[in-house]
């Protein structure tokens, strides 16, 4: 085995009857970041230049986001690992989300390394997120190594986003160590860094030596009994269950009895196989030593948090503790006229084993029973992560119906605390005004705005999570397209009383049948309509949004009636306005306390709790 990026170097020299190199010789380190930073396009282009694909082999872009809404997306969603060797040395990389919605997925595999790239974008800067990672790393006492990216940016700024840098670790009580960093300089697309951006660079050589130079090997105990904290869990056809966690202590191989230190007591359990990282792949091995990072299969009902430990000698491991959730939704079964056409998805029993297994490998959702018939509540860290969840569920082709999301209130003596959020909002000037009445209408209070002087502003914001609910759209309107806004949760304050709820109201079907154009047309004056014609509608199904403030009930099915007489210019073709569908965010965004969101394979329809318009009005 060759290293290619080192011209030919040696492959690791491995311990004795095991398949990992000695600790010396290897390196377990995450990349961390904002969203869209470029983390993921770093990592591809790392495995590409270490020798890991053959010259001729065919990679796809983004090689490591490898689930379909990922790459939908652009996101990155579950935290994975991947291995090269550089310097003949081993190095294993865990690619972590960038959004605030999957903080648990970062708080989970930073214990899985030693040391973190922290990645910024030349020209935004340190960004909610990068405070969230860096802060994490830094409680982990990691050893950082701050990458500036994007430097060939037509608008990097890179001295001030170094001063912003800084700025944030002192800001995060930083010890004088930790703030003393390495900083490199990529161009993560083309695939190449540099020590001076003044001097573009030619590939990631530098990147590859400073990897193996300036981050420490891992702190590992060769000659102690097995200690494994299980961080991450993933499942095999063939072999079932996969426990993903770096060996602490001692060693590691297949046949192996076990103790398990579970939530709910200890147990014995045998190792029926064994994996090791080969860049993205698992390779079966037959034995793994302390400081590499191993897959282990033959351990029934494995959660994270478990330890993996010598029966001789067993020593459990602090449970991996993530922050807790602050949105929620109910979810229950479909019971619209329309269930069961188009799944057999749609019993209670069926959505309740779905969330179960959620549940196995993501640490930061929880699931609640609430009292009522085929009704649960899953709480999560935003809006987003619950909308991957519910668009997961729609592709495996369940039935459910959402309501809309709230926050999860706290009680402290006697007091009502509420979840706040830092939101940082970068706007063109001529917007600020229009998004700063907004805020202040959802009792956000700015805290800081800067003004770079290119014609767009910072601005941040500490306001309450509710306000946040329903807003992006909102915003994005109000900055025709232009405005980014970020957020991150920001802890608890008293509750800051009432908000001003929507001011439109639901066009609702009053019939069943298929929505013509002819009656469409006729509607278009009243509001904005969410459906096509030939859309098939139910009584109670929202079609559109009304511009007054009360729930206007519409036949949609009503045809034009043929007479003998014609007037001139009358058979014109009917002509409607572009419709938008609408996005299972856009629906969450829009609903009230009074409407719900029906998800079905093949679409995404909003209707009215009460279906009877008599049942409505009282």
């Amino acid at each position: 085995q060759t290293d290619i990026a080192s011209g030919g170097g040696k492959a690791p020299v491995q311990s004795k009857g095991l398949a990992s190199p000695n600790p010396a010789q290897i390196r377990n380190i995450a990349i961390i970041a904002h969203v869209d930073h470029g983390k993921t396009t770093l990592v591809d282009h790392l495995l590409r230049q270490s020798g890991t694909f053959r010259s001729n082999e065919v990679v796809q872009e983004r090689y490591m986001d490898s689930m379909e809404l990922e790459r939908e997306r652009g996101i990155t969603i579950a935290a994975k690992n991947a291995s090269f060797i550089s310097k003949g040395v081993k190095v294993n990389i865990v690619d972590t989300p960038g959004h605030s919605d999957f903080g648990g997925e970062v708080e989970r595999v930073l214990d899985m390394v030693d040391a973190a790239i922290l990645l910024v974008d030349a020209s935004e800067g340190p960004l909610p997120q990068t405070r969230f990672v860096l802060k994490k790393a830094l409680e982990q006492d990691l050893k950082i190594m701050v990458c500036i990216n994007k430097i060939d940016r037509p608008d990097a700024r890179i001295d001030e986003v170094m001063d912003d840098i800084f700025a944030l670790f002192i800001d995060l009580d930083a010890t004088d160590e930790q703030a003393d960093f390495d900083t490199i300089y990529t161009i993560a697309k083309q695939g190449k860094a540099t020590a001076d951006p003044e001097v573009p660079g030619q590939s990631l050589e530098l990147l590859f030596d400073w990897i193996v130079e300036k981050f420490p090997p891992p702190r590992a105990n060769t000659e102690g009994p097995l200690q494994l904290l299980v961080a991450n869990i993933d499942y095999n056809d063939y072999v079932g269950r996969l426990a993903i966690g770096r060996i602490r202590s001692g060693s590691i191989r297949v046949g192996d009895e076990l103790l398990v230190a579970a939530e709910d007591g200890q147990r014995k359990e045998k190792v029926t196989a064994l994996y090791a990282f080969n860049a993205v792949r698992q390779v079966p091995v037959e034995a793994l030593g302390a400081g590499d990072i191993a897959v282990v299969a033959g351990i029934e009902n494995i959660q994270i948090g478990d330890t993996l430990m010598a029966p001789y000698d067993p020593r459990p491991m602090p449970r991996i503790a993530v922050d807790e959730p602050t949105v929620a939704i109910m979810v229950s079964i479909n019971d619209g006229p329309f269930a069961g056409r188009e799944s057999n998805k749609i019993t209670g029993r069926n959505i309740k084993e779905r969330l179960d297994r959620e549940l196995l490998r993501n640490l930061a959702i929880r699931v609640e029973d609430t009292g009522l018939t085929d009704t649960w509540k899953v709480v999560g860290r935003g809006e987003l992560q619950l909308c991957i969840l519910l668009e997961q569920m729609r592709r495996e082709g369940f039935e459910v119906v959402v309501s809309k999301p709230h926050v999860v209130f706290r009680e402290e003596n006697g007091t009502r605390l509420e979840p706040m959020e830092l939101a940082v909002v970068d706007v063109e000037e001529a917007y600020l005004g229009a998004v700063t009445k907004k805020m202040g209408e959802r009792k956000g209070v700015m805290t800081h705005l800067t003004n770079h002087g290119t014609g767009r502003v910072r601005i941040e914001f500490r306001v309450p999570s509710r306000g946040l609910i329903g807003y992006r759209s909102e915003f994005l309107t109000d900055t025709r397209g232009t405005g980014l806004l970020n957020t991150q949760f920001d802890g608890y304050e008293p509750f800051k009383g009432e908000l001003s709820s929507r001011s439109t109201a639901p066009m609702a079907a009053d019939r069943q049948g298929r929505a013509t154009p002819y009656s469409l047309f006729n509607l278009e004056d009243r509001g904005r309509l969410f459906i096509t014609p030939n859309t098939e509608v139910y009584q109670g199904m929202v079609v559109g949004e009304n511009n007054k403030g009360e729930v206007l009930n519409v036949n949609v099915t009503r045809e034009k009636k043929l007479t003998n007489v014609r007037a001139s210019g009358s058979d014109e073709a009917v002509r409607l306005s572009p419709i938008k569908p609408m996005t299972l965010e856009d629906a969450l965004e829009w609903i009230s306390e009074d409407e719900l969101v029906e998800i079905v394979p093949s679409q995404i329809r909003i209707r009215c709790r009460h279906l009877d318009p008599h049942k409505r009005k009282k």
